[in-house]
């Protein structure tokens, strides 16, 4: 087969493509162009989107590419303000594509506190901790118009806002600052069943590595941080489909909760 290289044609079609999708509803049956064969192209789609696209960026979405594609494990994608809700003692409905990908995943959600240095493109986890001026935790709504996102691999999951539809903010994780958050037990319920259990010691290297990466990817696309921005760090216990009607419960270290239902986009 020949691999049809990419061209600002195709990446503007696929920009345009998704982010229509995304503003009406709709759902796609198939990837909308030729599939970007590298992350600098997918990041192409991402960025030409950007500018289609009006909205307050809240925060950025990290995920996992395993195994690593072009010697990068992790990708971005940006979480939209009006996207973000906070949780209550009701749990809040989350919109996802009814006919897309839809899926739910604990998450901590870090908070910047200091604005990076755009001339800085290296970073320690522990300069990117000394950053963070709150911890909470979350859950990730995951969900596009393209039920194949996923399957078809990270340069077509960055092409679509890295598959982020949204961000519930639970409690502040309190004791962040003195413990290790890598240890807490973190808990994924759907429906009142156990549907993943994992810590964040088993992320690469955890919430404030991810926050690392991002410092560092932000930086090379020449996009600022702001202070306030959330970055919600990983799934912690995997990628979990969820349908519309769903309970969804996120635990954390025995001590936190956040519920949230899914509806319809």
């Amino acid at each position: 087969m020949v691999v049809q290289p990419d061209t600002t044609e195709n990446i503007s079609r696929i920009a345009r493509t998704f982010v229509e999708a995304r503003r009406v509803g709709t759902s796609l049956a198939e990837f909308p162009g030729n599939v970007p064969t590298t992350l600098a192209e997918g990041y192409a789609v991402q960025d030409e989107a950007l500018r289609l696209v009006e909205g307050f960026i809240a925060g950025w979405k990290v995920g996992r590419i395993n195994p690593p594609l072009d010697g990068v494990d992790r990708l971005t994608g940006p979480i939209f303000a009006d996207e973000v809700a906070s949780a209550g003692v009701e749990p809040v409905a989350m919109p996802v594509f009814a006919q897309g990908f839809a899926a739910a995943e604990a998450e901590f959600l870090l908070r910047i506190g200091t604005a990076p240095d755009p001339a800085k493109l290296r970073y320690t986890v522990d300069e990117a901790r000394a950053m963070i001026d709150a911890v909470h935790v979350g859950i990730e709504i995951a969900s596009s118009p393209f039920p194949g996102i996923n399957a078809l691999g990270p340069t077509v999951t960055v092409s679509d806002f890295g598959n982020n539809n949204g961000l519930v903010v639970g409690a502040d994780a309190e004791g962040w600052r003195e413990g290790d958050i890598n240890d807490w037990p973190v808990e994924l319920w759907i429906n009142d069943a156990l549907i993943g259990a994992a810590t964040s010691a088993t992320m690469l290297d955890g919430p404030f590595g991810a926050v690392r990466y991002l410092l560092e990817h932000m930086a090379a696309r020449g996009i600022a941080l702001s202070p306030g921005q959330w970055v919600s760090t990983g799934a912690v216990t995997g990628v979990h489909p969820v349908a519309i009607g769903d309970r969804v419960e996120a635990r954390f270290d025995g001590r936190f909760a956040v519920h949230c239902t899914i509806k319809a986009r």
